[in-house]
């Protein structure tokens, strides 16, 4: 609007109209939404809060590094051709196709502000068509084996948001290699003996993304993929709580036990296009069946074929194959160790923990208490050693303790006039400097006072969630 009425049209014509109809009108609106908001995270590195995106994208053009509307609309542009293509997995290069579609499977919407970024120094030359490739594998490894291994998913969007920080464009691939390593608690990337610890034992049948696990370990290296939409989910050993005296023979005397144990896990389900003809028949009979195991050609039944009994020790090893290949699917980061050394040295964050507060008898009594009663609240509140406090979040922080002589002191990142406070134990520290997040602060002097306490961070905590 602040430019001549032949500039707006240039723009309009050229670049705004072309970008607009790069997100397909259906979903036009919702895309560009997100679009702007992902565009805005990745340039600067934090995450707008939904209902601030105008007001954010206006203050980002009066202090952004374009001097012309024109450069910043050309930018936009680029930007919103990596995004489609990644939304719409469209695009030139099969090998980016196919990673779109795994991003779509895993609903890996919080790493596009860094994919963005990735896609455009690939165009810019800074990295090679492989080292792109081999970054979107290492994030999808991140955020499947997470997703394995049961860690929250609420840190996702803000590891994203910053990691392109962590680039360093001398050593590209390894620095990002490197962030990822050295990540620890909420943030891990879980290494393989983590990941095949818990894939072998992890209820993938009612998983959302199943059907995308076993895709993957069907078309590993397979130069004829199948279609997984042709088949359907089978129990080898069946899921039927009356099991058959044949199918309780041949599991044992504690049948019902491994049952439950390994029914819906990696070991005991397979590929079939015979899934009703199947149903609860014998290994034996699903074997030899027409369309049975034997004449299958999906390499998840390799193995099953040539087994003459379906138990325990078989799924265990059958898991043990899969979870194999899995770690060849879906890799841990491999960095010389030389390196590694250095980027850790590079780390100037100092690790710190319970001993690093100068607690006594009184305080540490208060604390324990406090901090089970916090931890409590959810598996997903994260608890961080600061230099000067003790932090817990969701997002970000709720709460934050800080040990002091007789007593601890509790800051609340809420405005003072939201909370409710029928005890009066709030005061109000709007503007004033203290250690800690939030304009509410209080105090726990007696373990009798715990309850109180707990009724105003509850109100932090529930406000975030």
């Amino acid at each position: 609007m602040g430019l001549d009425n032949k500039q707006q049209k240039d723009i309009y014509k050229n670049i705004w109209r072309p970008m607009e109809q790069l997100f397909r009108y259906e979903k036009q609106t919702l895309l560009m939404d997100r679009f702007f908001r992902d565009y805005l995270t990745m340039k600067l590195a934090r995450i707008p809060k939904l209902d601030k995106i105008y007001e954010e994208f206006k203050m980002y053009t009066n202090n952004c590094e374009f001097s012309t509307l024109e450069d910043l609309c050309k930018d936009l542009y680029i930007y919103a051709r990596y995004y489609t293509n990644m939304i719409f997995e469209q695009g030139t290069n099969k090998n980016l196709i196919n990673l779109y579609k795994e991003i779509k499977y895993l609903k890996m919407e919080v790493a596009f502000p860094f994919l963005l970024k990735i896609h455009y120094d690939f165009e810019r030359n800074l990295i090679n068509e492989d080292e792109l490739v081999s970054i979107i594998k290492l994030c999808i490894s991140y955020v499947f084996r997470r997703n394995i291994c049961d860690i929250p998913t609420n840190s996702l969007n803000k590891t994203f948001a910053t990691l392109k920080n962590e680039i360093n464009v001398d050593d590209y691939i390894n620095s990002i290699k490197a962030f990822f390593i050295l990540k620890d608690d909420y943030k891990i990337f879980p290494n393989d003996e983590k990941f095949s610890s818990a894939l072998k034992v992890k209820d993938i049948y009612h998983m959302r993304i199943r059907n995308y696990i076993l895709s993957s370990l069907e078309n590993f290296n397979n130069k004829a993929p199948i279609n997984i939409e042709n088949y359907t989910i089978e129990h080898i050993m069946p899921q039927t709580k009356n099991l058959s005296n044949v199918w309780k023979k041949e599991l044992g005397k504690n049948y019902e036990t491994v049952q439950k144990k390994y029914l819906h896990t990696i070991g005991n389900l397979t590929l079939t296009a015979y899934n009703s003809e199947m149903s609860n028949k014998s290994f034996s009979e699903k074997i030899e069946m027409n369309g049975g195991f034997k004449e299958s050609a999906l390499r998840l039944n390799s193995y099953v074929v040539k087994q003459n009994e379906w138990n325990e020790k078989i799924i265990k090893e059958r898991a043990s194959i899969l979870v194999e290949k899995a770690l060849l699917i879906w890799k841990y980061p491999i960095i010389e160790r030389n390196i590694l050394v250095k980027y850790k040295n590079d780390d100037k964050q100092q690790m710190y923990g319970i001993d690093s507060y100068d607690f006594n008898k009184t305080t540490k009594m208060l604390f324990d208490k406090l901090n089970m009663r916090i931890m409590n609240l959810s598996s997903e509140v994260r608890r961080e050693f600061k230099k000067l406090y003790i932090a817990y979040k969701l997002d970000t922080n709720f709460a934050d303790i800080v040990v002091q002589k007789n007593r601890l002191r509790i800051s609340v990142n809420m405005k003072f006039n939201e909370v409710i406070d029928e005890y009066n134990i709030c005061k109000d520290v709007t503007n004033l400097g203290r250690w800690g997040n939030g304009d509410v602060e209080l105090f726990l002097e007696d373990i009798c006072d715990v309850d109180k306490v707990m009724d105003i961070i509850r109100q932090s905590f529930n406000k975030q969630l």
